[in-house]
């Protein structure tokens, strides 16, 4: 059972629940800073393979990361130059997501898809923030919809996209920022969204 030192604003018994059902395979939903999200380890193929499935989405897209924060990745941030960790630093923590180059293959191909690389954030957000935590490492996080519908924005729009076939539903408010994060390409600086 994982426990961890979670702000007293937060519900620590409900983050400590939602870390502990990723643990073990399961799927969570979660506010993150602009929209509701699902979330997994992304060390396991079969939990990725579920949120692919619900969202009905193919494995070739890739998905994102979400992180705590750059410790968390740091085995993919290792071979970066003294320009791009600034350039990490200078946007971290927050909305923006980056496509990082993962040269030494550290997360599996269920997660990139027919990528070499990954796109990972840091993000700002307190409960999101103390879920990596409490998981001991970063996650999947996609949006909460079906593909090709809009994104959930409350948890009762993702109860009503996903009902039971989601593990658990980690109540709490987004962010407040009412687009998803910018995707940059780290090694050219293209913007992607």
């Amino acid at each position: 059972m994982v426990k961890c030192n979670i702000p007293l604003e937060l519900d620590a018994k409900a983050v400590n629940n939602a870390a502990n059902e990723l643990i073990i395979g399961g799927i969570v939903a979660y506010p993150t800073e602009a929209v509701w999200g699902l979330g997994c380890d992304p060390f396991s193929q079969t939990a990725v393979h579920k949120i692919l499935q619900l969202k009905n989405r193919p494995e070739s897209k890739g998905l994102i990361l979400v992180a705590a924060n750059m410790d968390q990745i740091s085995a993919l941030l290792s071979g970066l130059s003294e320009d791009q960790i600034q350039t990490l630093t200078d946007s971290w923590p927050g909305p923006n997501t980056w496509v990082i180059e993962d040269s030494n293959e550290i997360y599996p191909a269920w997660v990139k898809g027919e990528h070499s690389s990954i796109a990972v954030r840091v993000t700002d957000h307190p409960l999101v923030m103390a879920l990596c935590e409490a998981f001991g490492g970063p996650l999947v996080s996609t949006s909460a919809n079906p593909s090709g519908m809009s994104s959930a924005v409350t948890e009762e729009q993702s109860v009503s996209y996903f009902g039971n076939t989601v593990d658990l539903y980690l109540s709490g408010a987004t962010g407040g920022y009412t687009n998803p994060s910018n995707i940059c390409v780290l090694d050219s600086g293209k913007l992607l969204r």
